[in-house]
């Protein structure tokens, strides 16, 4: 089972990207092997590396300002432990070549989880703790999506775990992965920007992009 992420949508950014790529790989060789091959698609998990909670907790323990960067930012989120049983129970319930969605409720504004930390933490917001508004940064989406418009979502016995059908077969197999090991061969030089020109090749939808939107 991959774990892979709503950037894996309209990618932006290297991480996604790659990760929509990882999905291409795993559902070709579904195809050819006696393993069942999937991926679950999902957002942010509360908690874990890299979560902005801590973040935050952090920020407002050293007395710095919140940093958040848009106002209008949106993120899904869930628990590590709802994360992880939904991943078992996809795996579970997969025959092979599935992209599984998990059904993530509404997206939380970053600005509001900023503002609640600080109540929570016993502090008064821009009096105790400022929050600052640092700007999207580059390949950075203020809305993520976990679907596109030709995938079509099937339900499965877990209402919370949903199937994605998509239509983005790899049409010539030979060359994806000949692009793949040339990809592999370029990464050995660190030249960022031959490596993004190469995933391009491999993925078009795949759009590297500048700063969207900074504030003032």
């Amino acid at each position: 089972v991959f774990v892979s992420t709503d950037k894996a949508v309209k990618p932006t950014n290297i991480m996604g990207a790659t990760k929509r790529i990882v999905e291409m790989i795993i559902h070709s060789k579904n195809q050819n092997s006696h393993t069942r091959f999937m991926a679950v698609r999902f957002g942010n998990v509360i908690g874990s590396s890299g979560s902005v909670i801590p973040i935050f907790q952090e920020q407002i323990k050293n007395g710095m300002p919140v940093t958040v960067t848009h106002p209008k930012m949106e993120r899904y989120f869930m628990s590590i432990p709802e994360a992880a049983q939904l991943i078992l129970q996809a795996g579970a319930l997969g025959e092979g070549g599935e992209i599984f969605v998990l059904n993530m409720g509404k997206p939380v504004k970053i600005d509001d989880i900023a503002k609640d930390i600080i109540k929570l933490s016993g502090y008064t917001l821009n009096e105790d703790a400022k929050i600052e508004y640092t700007g999207v940064r580059p390949g950075e989406k203020l809305h993520e999506e976990l679907m596109i418009e030709y995938e079509n979502l099937v339900p499965t016995t877990n209402k919370k775990i949903m199937i994605l059908k998509s239509n983005s077969n790899i049409k010539d197999i030979t060359l994806f992965y000949n692009n793949i090991n040339s990809l592999l061969e370029i990464t050995k030089y660190y030249d960022a920007q031959m490596i993004k020109k190469r995933i391009m090749g491999i993925l078009p939808e795949y759009k590297p992009a500048r700063v969207w939107s900074r504030i003032p």
